[in-house]
């Protein structure tokens, strides 16, 4: 019987090789999770490979795909497979106080900090917008603690390669979707004990009905961002 033409793929290594075939000895591969959420962190992972070295890792796919138990198992053989690895967070008040695409910059900073154990020659990085490459910041980022770079010249000083579905078809990039998507998830539980009645052990900060009507019920929190429409009366106006 024939594949199905909905079936997934499991990410390769061929992006990854062919960009070492340019030069490029170690390759960094980036993802972020969180973006969409109304609450909690934006949170970035990195995982650093040598394409010509590094073997397959059964299992791995973008984090969205898997389970939350085959994500949680699929960390130590990640970290283990990875000649480097690391996972960033920016806070919703530093998204309230930077915007999104500067959060995301100072997350992937973060984990560029995190993954200090082997330097990536290029970063292939998820989606069409470079948030993670070198640029001039915002006075707004002076006396955070961002990592390497904050409070001048932020993101990471390679080069940086774009590439849309890149944590469906690239297996570094898959990889550090899943290391960011276990810790955030695990923030997001945590924050739920401290703070219960919004949901976030389920949600993970996610604008859910129940959230949105948690919000209206209960006022919105530290761990949300308040710069963001947050009530279902809020995305009516």
């Amino acid at each position: 019987m024939p594949a199905s033409k909905t079936a997934v793929q499991d990410p390769t290594l061929e992006t990854e090789r062919a960009l070492a075939a340019q030069g490029f000895r170690l390759v960094g591969g980036c993802d972020e999770v969180g973006r969409g959420a109304l609450a909690g962190p934006v949170t970035v992972g990195l995982v650093v490979v040598d394409p010509l070295r590094a073997g397959p890792l059964q299992g791995v796919r973008d984090s969205k795909l898997l389970a939350p138990a085959d994500r949680l198992a699929l960390v130590p053989l990640i970290r283990a497979w990875a000649a480097a690895w690391g996972v960033g967070h920016s806070s919703a008040e530093e998204i309230d106080a930077l915007g999104l695409v500067p959060a995301l910059r100072l997350a992937g900073t973060r984990a560029w900090a995190a993954a200090a154990a082997a330097r990536p020659d290029v970063v292939l990085l998820d989606g069409n917008l470079d948030w993670l490459g070198r640029r001039e910041q915002p006075a707004l980022f002076e006396g955070l603690d961002g990592g390497a770079g904050a409070g001048g010249d932020d993101g990471v000083d390679v080069a940086v390669r774009l590439k849309v579905k890149a944590d469906l078809q690239c297996l570094s990039v898959a990889a550090a979707s899943v290391l960011a998507k276990v810790e955030r998830d695990a923030l997001m539980t945590d924050y739920d004990a401290e703070l219960p009645g919004y949901g976030w052990a389920v949600n993970k900060g996610y604008g859910t009905q129940a959230h949105r009507a948690a919000i209206a019920a209960l006022g919105a929190s530290a761990q949300h961002r308040h710069s963001w429409r947050l009530t279902i009366a809020d995305q009516a106006q």
